[in-house]
C-alpha cells in the first residue's frame, strides 16, 4: 500500500478517536498497553477510577482545556463533515500500528486512572468499540536520549518500529534532569551546554535510526514542559533551558520529511496542580488527557 493511502487510513482512524475522546469519558476498566516483559512491573499504577471520579476528572479537564486554548470544545458536527465521514467508513476496518518510545511520559508515570498515560488514553479511546490501532508502549522511566538510542537496538523494539505507521517519542527531560542533579548546589546555564550538544547528536541518531528501520513511518517528537516549576518556582533559567531545548528539538525534526514536533509546554505553563500528579512532577490523569488531545490534534492535521 502506498504512503498516501496509508496516511488517509491513519487520519480516518484517529479522527474516530479524537471524536470519542472529546465526548466520552475514559472507561472504568483500563486496558494494559503492550510493554517489554521486564518493564511491566514498573508500569503498574493503583487504579482509583470510580465512576464519580471519572466524571469529575472529565469535567475538570474540559474546563482546563477550554481555558488553555481560549476556544470552546469542538462539536461533533464540526469534526464529522460528509467527506471525513466517507473516509472513516471506507477505512474503519483497516488496522494500523503505533509505536511509542521514550521516558516516563510515554510510560505514563503519574496517571492513576489509565495505564500508559497519554498512550493508554489514546488506546482506550480509539479502540473503545473496535480494535482499530495496535499500540506498542516502550516508555521507560528515567530514560535519557542516549539510553533510548541503545534501546532501539533491542529486537522487540526494532521490530515494532519496522511495523509502525506512526512513531511517538518523548525524550529530553531526563537529559536536563541529569544536569540539575550533578550541579544542584551551584547550577548555571552554561552547565547545560555539553548536555544539550549530546542531546542534539543523540536525537539526530534516533531519528536516523527510525528512518533506516522504516522510512514510511510518520514520526512525532513531543516536546517537554518545565517539570521543576513547583520545586524551583523562582529559577527562571530552568524555563529558559526547557524553551531552548524545545527549539532545538523542533529544528532537528524539521530536517526530516516525515518528522513533526509537537509542543506541550504551554499546556502546563499555568502550574495548575490539578494537571500534576502527587509528585508535582509528572502529569496527572487530567494532564495526560490534555497531552493526548494535543497529540491527536497534530496527527490528524498532518
Amino acid at each position: 500500500m502506498n504512503k498516501r493511502l496509508y496516511t488517509l487510513i491513519i487520519l480516518g482512524i484517529l479522527l474516530i478517536g479524537i471524536t470519542l475522546f472529546l465526548v466520552v469519558d475514559p472507561p472504568e476498566n483500563s486496558k494494559n498497553v503492550s510493554t517489554d516483559n521486564n518493564e511491566q512491573q514498573e508500569q503498574k499504577e493503583d487504579t482509583k477510577d470510580t465512576a464519580d471520579k471519572e466524571e469529575k476528572t472529565s469535567q475538570d479537564d474540559n474546563q482546563t482545556s477550554a481555558e488553555t486554548t481560549g476556544k470552546p470544545m469542538t462539536n461533533l458536527q464540526d469534526i464529522f463533515s460528509e467527506a471525513v465521514q466517507r473516509t472513516i467508513n471506507f477505512f474503519s476496518n483497516r488496522e494500523a500500528n503505533v509505536t511509542a518510545l521514550g521516558d516516563s511520559l510515554t510510560q505514563g508515570v503519574g496517571d492513576n486512572v489509565v495505564d500508559g498515560g497519554y498512550v493508554g488514553i489514546l488506546d482506550n479511546t480509539i479502540n473503545r468499540n473496535n480494535q482499530l490501532v495496535t499500540f506498542d508502549n516502550y516508555g521507560k522511566r528515567g530514560n535519557r536520549s542516549d539510553q533510548l538510542l541503545k534501546r532501539l537496538e533491542k529486537p522487540k523494539v526494532t521490530q515494532s518500529v519496522e511495523e509502525a505507521d506512526i512513531v511517538l517519542i518523548t525524550i529530553g527531560a531526563n537529559d536536563i534532569m541529569q544536569v540539575v542533579k550533578e550541579n544542584f548546589t551551584d547550577l548555571k546555564i552554561n552547565d547545560f551546554t555539553p548536555a544539550k550538544e549530546a542531546y542534539e547528536d543523540n536525537l539526530q541518531e534516533i531519528l536516523d535510526k527510525i528512518n533506516t528501520l522504516n522510512d514510511n513511518a510518520e514520526i512525532y517528537l513531543i516536546g517537554i514542559y518545565n517539570p521543576f516549576m513547583h520545586y524551583f518556582p523562582n529559577i527562571k533559567e530552568l524555563s529558559m533551558i526547557v524553551e531552548d531545548w524545545n527549539k532545538t528539538s523542533r529544528r532537528i525534526t524539521e530536517q526530516y520529511d516525515h518528522a513533526t514536533f509537537i509542543p506541550i509546554a504551554d499546556l502546563f505553563k499555568s502550574g495548575d496542580k490539578k494537571l500534576f500528579a502527587e509528585d508535582n512532577f509528572h502529569p496527572s490523569h487530567q494532564g495526560y488527557q490534555l497531552f493526548a488531545r494535543r497529540v491527536l490534534k497534530y496527527v490528524t492535521e498532518q
